[in-house]
């Protein structure tokens, strides 16, 4: 007589991961990193702080976890913007998508990457050096993008590469901050339009 399979030892989580994943972002999202207290994130996720520890590490893990799908997921744009085939259209298509992002109905207005790195102390100095990070690849890689364009002369020759792509980074944090502060897409855009207007910037 066959003998009947055991089960794994140890219960099923009875939440569903994902779902619990994509409430803790919006929670980041609104509150910044510091903001977002275990209360705040438990509450939302639907779970104990033991099941959030046991199921996605400790508040940082949680953060790294949340930001990894908020740029896969609403941020994407980002690195989609940089396919485009003209420096001008990467540049647009950079603060359309943030004006888009930034001000979704059904998700809190701003930008997580901003809003977490805002008034981070000691606490946060583990989420604030990701996020530096994250920063400083995206500006190397809008860099590394503007300078092929200089290269296949698509932007004049002598273009700061580098200037100029920090002021399109600048120009779509300021977006972010205008827009967490409830200013609107229509306005954001026309903001947008007129950074661009005189194009490359500098």
């Amino acid at each position: 007589m066959e003998t009947e399979q055991r089960r794994p030892a140890g219960r099923p989580r009875g939440f569903d991961a994902d779902e619990a994943l994509e409430r803790a972002l919006l929670v980041f999202w609104e509150q910044g990193y510091e903001g977002a207290s275990l209360a705040n994130l438990t509450g939302a996720m639907g779970i104990s702080t033991t099941s959030m520890y046991a199921a996605f590490g400790n508040k940082e893990e949680l953060f790294r976890k949340a930001l990894q799908r908020y740029l896969e997921g609403p941020s994407a744009y980002a690195s989609r913007a940089l396919e485009e085939p003209t420096a001008f259209e990467v540049a647009t298509a950079l603060l359309a998508g943030a004006v888009r992002t930034t001000t979704l109905p059904e998700h809190p207005h701003g930008c997580l990457t901003v809003q977490a790195a805002l008034a981070t102390g000691d606490s946060g100095r583990g989420a604030r050096d990701l996020l530096q990070n994250w920063r400083r690849d995206s500006h190397t890689g809008l860099r590394e993008r503007f300078e092929r364009a200089v290269d296949e002369g698509d932007l004049p020759a002598g273009t700061d590469a580098g200037l100029l792509a920090r002021l399109v980074s600048t120009v779509s944090s300021g977006i972010a901050v205008q827009a967490a502060s409830g200013v609107g897409r229509e306005e954001l855009q026309e903001l947008a339009d007129a950074a661009l207007r005189n194009w490359p910037l500098c």
